[in-house]
């Protein structure tokens, strides 16, 4: 399958550069392939398609403000690091900007001293192993230092860094954000609970892999970076409960679906209490066996995202609905609109 098949044109001025005031005022394209139907909504209006019994899953993990500017200690030049995921203790995998400048041994100093970072270890793309040096908690001198890594395509940085974090995030540990949860409000959450819905929240700390771009020109021979995921017996229990009494599992953001889908490819069809790191990689041709219906946002050309959608609702009725948000003028990406997929194919 050629990445090319999942390309589309999408006009620049489309690319949303700010987060809404109120973030359930978005707009919701919903989506049922099996009766090739496309109906335009507001976002607040999804609790009319959630059904009493239902079950909506969401990523609490909070993003990090995982990018750090110092000044290499040897010569003073500027180096960028990001935060991608902890290895062990004070020692984290990042992405070095420039890369070339940081070989093994090299410090860099942040905030006057008040953070170091050694590299231990060069990997490929521009990865680094780095260890930490600092005095006091280490999260709290990031919260000092960093700042939050938004998405390459948003040229405005955020005068509330709060607006790039889900109202549920809870575990830190992300370097971007879940961005399909990014529509709920408190109000619109306990709305929902209200009509009866059960939310249930699973962990999974975003990595750079998910929106790294497809650099193959055959699919299957792309790799994907691995995250860390984590679901609680109490989560995995309401999960076969929703199973059991035949109503609906609806997963918010594709992080939620590939830990889904991990996790009863894990446990041959089942949930379980489990943590672990996932690189599962959906394309057409997977076969879902997690989630009935999903809330995501609109994706990159020719991205992994894209791809997976395209598995759960078909390739051409995918690139149909992405046409019509250009032509309706939707808001694309990480702070844009949202669709809802009311069913897969296979269902």
């Amino acid at each position: 399958m050629d990445v090319s098949d999942f390309d589309y044109e999408l006009p620049e001025e489309l690319i949303a550069q700010t987060p809404l005031k109120d973030r359930a005022a978005s707009r919701l394209m919903v989506l049922n392939p099996n009766k090739d139907r496309i109906v335009h909504h507001t976002f607040s209006e999804i609790i009319d398609y959630l059904n009493p019994g239902d079950c909506l899953v969401l990523n609490d993990t909070k993003v990090l403000p995982a990018r750090l500017i110092g000044h290499k200690e040897e010569t003073g030049a500027k180096i960028e690091l990001l935060l991608l995921k902890q290895t062990e203790g004070d020692s984290w995998e990042c992405l070095a900007k420039p890369a070339k400048r940081v070989h093994q041994g090299a410090r860099i100093s942040f905030g006057d001293g008040m953070l170091e970072a050694e590299c231990i270890k060069e990997l490929d793309e521009g990865r680094r192993i780095v260890t930490f040096h600092y005095q006091g908690i280490f999260y709290e001198v990031l919260d000092a230092l960093g700042k939050m890594p938004l998405p390459p395509y948003i040229k405005e940085q955020l005068d509330d860094p709060d607006l790039y974090q889900t109202v549920y995030a809870k575990h830190r540990g992300s370097a971007a954000a879940p961005t399909a949860g990014l529509h709920f409000t408190k109000a619109l959450l306990a709305e929902i609970e209200k009509k009866g819905v059960h939310l249930v929240f699973i962990t999974l700390h975003v990595g750079l892999g998910t929106f790294r771009p497809v650099k193959v020109d055959k699919i299957e021979e792309h790799t994907m970076h691995s995250e860390f995921y984590q679901m609680s017996a109490q989560a995995a229990e309401q999960l076969t409960k929703t199973r059991a009494e035949g109503k609906r599992i609806i997963a918010c953001g594709t992080t939620v679906i590939r830990t889904l889908e991990t996790i009863t490819a894990k446990f041959n069809g089942t949930f379980e209490e489990t943590s672990g790191w996932t690189d599962i990689f959906i394309y057409p041709g997977f076969r879902y066996r997690a989630i009935d219906a999903m809330i995501t946002n609109f994706h990159l050309p020719k991205s992994t995202l894209i791809m997976l959608v395209s598995a759960f609702a078909g390739q051409d009725f995918i690139l149909k609905a992405y046409r019509e948000a250009v032509k309706e003028r939707y808001r694309f990406f990480s702070f844009g609109d949202a669709m809802f997929i009311e069913e897969g194919i296979n269902h």
